[in-house]
């Protein structure tokens, strides 16, 4: 991946991103296609629905801060599926489609403007009216990442006792 250049609060903001992106990496490190998506708790999720799933939440993030809330028009089957690794899909491409995405954010980051606004879209977990900034976003996505990746790493311990620390 191409190393974008940034300092400040854009580089703070793009370290704590890549480092939460390294951990839920970290997760699929030598699994195999089946492995990724073996189910370890009664929960649903697997690693690589987990990674398809940031992958899908980081460009649709991303989208509405350069389109607005359209961007994030989704329905209850693009949703589901973007869970799960579906027939002529793979680990790998999956790793691959979230490094492309990164990289798209990774160069927003460097360029556009932190304190850009759009309009949530209307849902009942969104308060009316309100709008983000792209800094607001940017630490939306550090944590929706952050908390997969520990979804993911308990996963990943099922599997075979791999840990992402510890």
């Amino acid at each position: 991946m191409a190393t974008v250049i940034t300092t400040g609060e854009r580089a703070e903001l793009l370290q704590a991103l890549t480092q939460h992106r390294g951990f839920l990496r970290f997760t699929a490190q030598g699994l195999t296609d089946e492995q990724a998506t073996t189910r370890t708790t009664v929960s649903e999720l697997t690693v690589a629905g987990l990674i398809k799933h940031v992958t899908q939440v980081e460009e649709k993030w991303i989208d509405f801060v350069l389109d607005g809330p359209a961007a994030m028009d989704q329905d209850y089957e693009e949703h589901a599926n973007g869970f799960r690794m579906l027939p002529g899909e793979t680990l790998q491409g999956l790793l691959d489609r979230y490094e492309e995405v990164a990289r798209r954010t990774d160069e927003l980051v460097a360029t556009h403007d932190l304190d850009a606004r759009q309009p949530l879209p209307e849902a009942p977990w969104f308060e009316p009216g309100a709008q983000w900034s792209f800094r607001r976003v940017l630490v939306h996505l550090v944590a929706e990442t952050s908390q997969h990746a520990g979804h993911a790493d308990i996963i990943r311990e099922g599997i075979d006792g791999q840990k992402s620390m510890g």
